[in-house]
C-alpha cells in the first residue's frame, strides 16, 4: 500500500522529500525558496539552493540583513513569476516584461522602451529614518546609453525634488541635490546614506560626499525605469540579477555577497 501512495505524491512534493534530510536551511532563506518553487512549480536545484542560503546567512553575520527592506534576486529561479518572488518586502509589479526577457543565470533584461518593475516600496517607508537609506542594483550587461536610469524616484512636487536614484552614465542620486558619477560598468552599483554621510559604490569604485537629505518621495521606486511624477521614463535595456532598497548598509559587503551570490547560482545551473 506504501508505494500507491508514493506515486501519488505531485513531483514538487517529491523534490521536498529528497532534499528535506539535507542540512537545515536559515528560516528566512526557505521561506523565500520554498515561495520561488512554488512559483516555478518544480524545486530548485540543490546548488542553487545552497547559494541563496549561504546569501541569506552571510547578510545577517555581515549584520546588514536587516537594513534591507525591499529586494529580489532576479536570477536563479526557473521561471519570470519565481524571480519576481521577493526575497524582502513586497513584490513588484511587472510591466510588460515576458519570460523571454529572463535569463537564470544573467537576470531580466529591460527594452529601453515600455519594460519596467514598480517595487512597490516607496521612497519615503524603505527606511526608518530619513537619515538613512540605501539602493543598490546589479547589472550584469552594461548599458548603451548614458543618462537613463537602472532605477529609481524624482518627485518634483516637493520642494525642493526628491530625488534618489542611479542612472547609466553611472550617476548616483541619495535623497539630496549633490551627486557622484563614475564610468559605466556592468556591476554592483548602489549608494548609501547614514545621516550627511552618502557612500557611493560602483562597480567597486568608491566615493563619499557629505549633504543634508531631502525630504523623501512617498512615490514608489521603479527599476528598468525611473518614477518621475508618477510616470516611468529614462527607460533602459541592460541586465539586472538583484535589487535592494532600505536603510543605511556597508555597500562593500552587499556588494561581496551579491557577487559570491551570483557565482555560485551560475555554477549550479547546468
Amino acid at each position: 500500500m506504501i508505494l500507491p501512495l508514493y506515486n501519488s505524491l505531485a513531483p514538487l512534493t517529491i523534490n521536498r522529500l529528497a532534499v528535506a534530510a539535507g542540512p537545515a536551511l536559515d528560516p528566512d532563506a526557505q521561506a523565500y525558496i520554498d515561495a520561488v518553487e512554488l512559483e516555478d512549480g518544480q524545486a530548485l536545484e540543490d546548488g542553487v539552493r545552497t547559494a541563496i542560503n549561504d546569501f541569506v546567512v552571510g547578510c545577517k553575520d555581515d549584520g546588514i540583513w536587516s537594513a534591507i527592506k525591499s529586494a529580489c534576486i532576479l536570477a536563479g529561479a526557473r521561471t519570470l513569476d519565481g524571480a519576481l518572488t521577493p526575497l524582502v518586502g513586497s513584490a513588484p509589479t511587472n510591466n510588460n516584461f515576458v519570460s523571454g526577457d529572463y535569463d537564470r543565470e544573467t537576470g531580466l533584461v529591460g527594452n529601453q522602451s515600455t519594460k519596467y518593475l514598480d517595487s512597490n516600496q516607496s521612497g519615503d517607508t524603505a527606511s526608518d529614518s530619513i537619515n538613512s537609506f540605501h539602493l543598490t542594483i546589479n547589472a550584469t550587461t552594461v548599458e548603451a546609453s548614458s543618462n537613463l536610469a537602472y532605477g529609481g524616484v524624482r518627485d518634483a512636487s516637493n520642494s525642493p525634488p526628491s530625488d534618489s536614484e542611479i542612472l547609466t552614465n553611472i550617476l548616483f542620486i541619495n535623497r539630496g541635490a549633490l551627486s557622484a558619477t563614475f564610468s559605466r560598468s556592468a556591476g554592483f552599483h548602489g549608494s548609501s546614506r547614514n545621516g550627511t554621510s552618502v557612500d557611493f559604490r560602483s562597480a567597486g569604485s568608491v566615493q563619499t560626499i557629505t549633504n543634508s537629505p531631502r525630504i523623501p518621495s512617498s512615490l514608489d521606486i521603479f527599476f528598468f525605469a525611473r518614477n518621475l511624477n508618477g510616470t516611468a521614463n529614462l527607460f533602459c535595456n541592460p541586465r539586472i540579477s538583484f535589487y535592494s532598497i532600505g536603510g543605511s548598509i556597508d555597500l562593500a559587503d552587499l556588494d561581496s555577497r551579491v557577487s559570491t551570490l551570483m557565482t555560485d547560482i551560475a555554477a549550479a545551473i547546468p
